[in-house]
């Protein structure tokens, strides 16, 4: 970690961390927060099983609670940053009470708001994310720190009711920009669920 960056950042590359909670996704269904989040899965791979939030900060644990409950039988994996947790915390007691077996959250902490110029979250100030998620009650929580816990997380992410915080080092990697259109998103997500696109 350099001089510039905040407190409670990690040193983790944000592309090699979501690329390898990515890789070789299956069925996998996939909710990314606005912003890098968004980027790093593209960048791992754009699919139609990927659905992105673009310009609902606070949003994209919710969207994975009613995609997790409409779909009990598909694995359900978040993907969002610090910044995005913490404007919908509610969303980790909601979560937790309505107990989804099949929905996963990993949360990339770099400690800042990298979209509107890196100004430093909570987490920069000591919030534990991981340890809020464990106090509403979700059965299994986990802080990575290293590629090697980032490899172990994997597999967890897809098979455990698991929210894990991913302690990642500040900065943006180039965009990888995929679709914007809302209305082309959710048609494709939904064709590739085998329903009805909604006109």
């Amino acid at each position: 970690m350099n001089a510039a960056s905040p407190a409670g950042a990690g040193t983790l590359d944000r592309r090699a961390v979501v690329a390898t909670l990515l890789r070789d996704p299956a069925e996998l269904l996939v909710v990314t927060g606005l912003g890098s989040s968004t980027y790093d899965a593209a960048a791992a791979g754009d699919r139609p099983l990927n659905f992105y939030i673009w310009g609902a900060m606070g949003s994209a644990a919710m969207v994975g609670l009613g995609l997790a409950l409409a779909q009990p039988t598909r694995r359900v994996l978040v993907i969002t940053g610090d910044g995005e947790m913490l404007m919908g915390l509610g969303a980790l007691a909601t979560i937790a009470v309505a107990r989804p077996p099949n929905l996963a959250i990993v949360v990339l902490d770099n400690a800042s708001y990298a979209e509107t110029g890196a100004q430093a979250t909570h987490t920069a100030g000591g919030v534990d994310l991981a340890a809020v998620a464990a106090a509403c009650g979700w059965p299994a929580t986990a802080t990575a720190r290293t590629m090697a816990e980032v490899d172990r997380l994997a597999p967890r992410l897809r098979a455990e009711p698991l929210f894990a915080v991913v302690k990642i080092a500040p900065g943006m990697a180039p965009r990888a920009l995929p679709p914007r259109d809302g209305a082309f998103l959710q048609h494709r997500f939904r064709m590739a669920l085998g329903l009805d696109p909604i006109d």
